[in-house]
């Protein structure tokens, strides 16, 4: 099954790259690594507001972190021009707006980890990660998380 074929069955369509909210670009292609700038989750289309420990519980800031890998791979098919051209995904920083006792940073951020490994494969999909829990995030978002891709 190819990459789009993966997507279509998840019903997933991919968004156009979102225009950047502060002086930055949402992608810098460096050889055959792209880095993606910090997505923040977005739900109906405005930012997905929430802090884990206190607003939200695990299972939604999981939701909200694989709504941003959507986001995510719809900036990495804008700077590979296809995504069938990812080689691997190499690496998701994932920063969790949570409250200090809280501590499942790992389990939200498995929600854009697994969804890279369904569409992509697990050869493709696994990659490094780190997951940190801070205090706010813009906007009030939820999760921002950020990736790093080789394309072949």
């Amino acid at each position: 099954m190819t990459v789009k074929d993966r997507l279509q069955a998840l019903g997933i369509t991919l968004p156009p790259v979102a225009v950047p909210a502060a002086a930055y670009v949402p992608f810098v292609r460096s050889g055959n690594l792209v880095f993606i700038s910090g997505h923040i989750a977005k739900k109906d289309g405005k930012p997905w507001v929430g802090q884990l420990g206190l607003t939200m519980a695990t299972e939604e800031g999981r939701a909200a972190a694989r709504a941003v890998a959507v986001d995510l791979m719809g900036t990495l098919q804008a700077a590979a021009g296809d995504l069938a051209r990812v080689k691997r995904i190499v690496k998701v920083l994932s920063l969790v707006n949570s409250t200090p006792a809280y501590t499942e940073h790992h389990l939200v951020t498995n929600g854009c980890s697994e969804l890279m490994a369904e569409v992509f494969g697990p050869e493709v999909g696994a990659h490094a990660r780190s997951a940190f829990g801070v205090a706010q995030l813009p906007m009030g978002a939820c999760v921002e998380i950020e990736l790093i891709a080789e394309l072949a």
